[in-house]
């Protein structure tokens, strides 16, 4: 067995219907983990592309939707992939898109994390979370206040639960994703002018793939990554470096 295969392992990954998500679930089973691909919309897509997977309804609307979910079964790897944007200028920016972001971004990462922490801990077990990030964890972005606070503050639950989990054998690190090619960044990469600006932005020259940050994840969840806590890993073809 290398330090990078997930043999004997079982993954739940968040938002696994579609784009990262299903990326990332699709790689964690190539490693040999067992995965549930979990989301609010139906996972069989991604199900039936995997010989040892399925699917788990949650709704993340439910900040606390996943409270009981690991002291059913044991869980190695917890992906907290799930997460909504709504766009509006600040002046004009209503509670209820405030609350329904921070909701499923930031309140319901915290306590899957915490309901995996508390079943992993009484097992004695080791554990992995990966959080997914944004580039908006490091920028501030525009017409989009709630979700520049939430991956902000994904970013600080990142590093406080690895400050309180390392030593107890939960690593707990996040990816940072850059311009990846899925559904939501469909309409930039349709317009020449935005699509453009944004590619003369990154190092890479090109956008990212979903994959790109599965196989990060991949390595965050494996043996190879056990000495790392805390980290936000930007997955980004250099624009933060730029």
């Amino acid at each position: 067995m290398t330090p990078f295969s997930l043999d004997g392992k079982t993954a739940l990954v968040t938002g696994a219907n579609t784009g990262i998500g299903q990326a990332i679930a699709l790689a964690m089973g190539r490693a040999g983990a067992s995965v549930i691909c979990a989301g609010r919309s139906s996972c069989a897509e991604t199900v039936a592309m995997m010989e040892d997977a399925r699917e788990m309804k949650l709704d993340f609307a439910d900040p606390m939707a996943a409270k009981d979910v690991f002291a059913a079964e044991p869980v190695d790897i917890l992906v907290n992939n799930a997460g909504i944007i709504r766009r509006a200028d600040s002046t004009d920016y209503s509670e209820e898109d405030w609350d329904a972001v921070i909701d499923v971004n930031l309140k319901a990462l915290f306590f899957t994390s915490q309901a995996f922490a508390r079943a992993a801990l009484a097992r004695k077990a080791e554990g992995r979370i990966v959080n997914i990030a944004s580039l908006l964890s490091f920028q501030g972005g525009i017409r989009v206040p709630a979700y520049t606070a939430s991956k902000h503050g994904v970013a600080g639950l990142t590093k406080l639960l690895a400050n309180e989990w390392a030593a107890k054998g939960i690593n707990v690190n996040a990816i940072a994703p850059g311009y990846i090619e899925t559904n939501n960044t469909e309409a930039l990469r349709a317009d020449p002018e935005r699509s453009r600006a944004i590619l003369d932005r990154i190092p890479a020259g090109r956008w990212g793939q979903p994959e790109d940050i599965a196989e990060s994840a991949v390595f965050l969840a494996s043996p190879a990554a056990k000495y790392i806590h805390g980290t936000i890993l930007s997955v980004d073809g250099g624009w933060l470096a730029r």
